[in-house]
């Protein structure tokens, strides 16, 4: 399956960048590279399951570029990664502490991030990935 996203990968785990043309997937996926994450493809990413997880590629012809607005086509190194988080860029998430919300992805649910207009968001997600996500008890 090919879906039009970008991905990454950041702590041994995958992130599905979704949403629609102009949503902001590039940039983005460009802010997690900057704070350590790894390309895995930009614009489209094929997904195919593989015993129970959703493994992640770029297109042999986009493999290792990455659109920077205003500067071009850029190179970066790229990697096959595990999805383990979707973000959903064409929902906004107003409320401070969210409740859970799930994607659900060639069948299997996911953890999916909605946007934040937050400076920080970026660096907020690279934890996520790092740490994980406090539940309540």
């Amino acid at each position: 399956m090919r879906l039009h996203a970008n991905a990454v990968t950041a702590h041994g785990r995958g992130v599905l960048i979704i949403g629609a043309s102009g949503s902001g997937k590039s940039g983005l996926a460009l802010q997690l590279m900057g704070l350590g994450a790894m390309l895995v493809s930009d614009d489209q990413t094929n997904l195919t399951l593989v015993n129970d997880a959703i493994q992640m590629t770029a297109p042999d012809s986009i493999a290792g570029l990455v659109e920077a607005r205003g500067i071009g086509i850029l190179r970066a190194d790229v990697t096959v990664a595990s999805l383990h988080l979707v973000i959903d860029m064409d929902q906004v998430e107003t409320n401070r502490l969210p409740d859970l919300h799930t994607k659900t992805v060639m069948g299997q649910p996911l953890p999916c991030l909605h946007k934040v207009n937050s400076p920080a968001w970026p660096s907020a997600v690279m934890q996520y990935l790092k740490g994980g996500l406090r539940y309540p008890e």
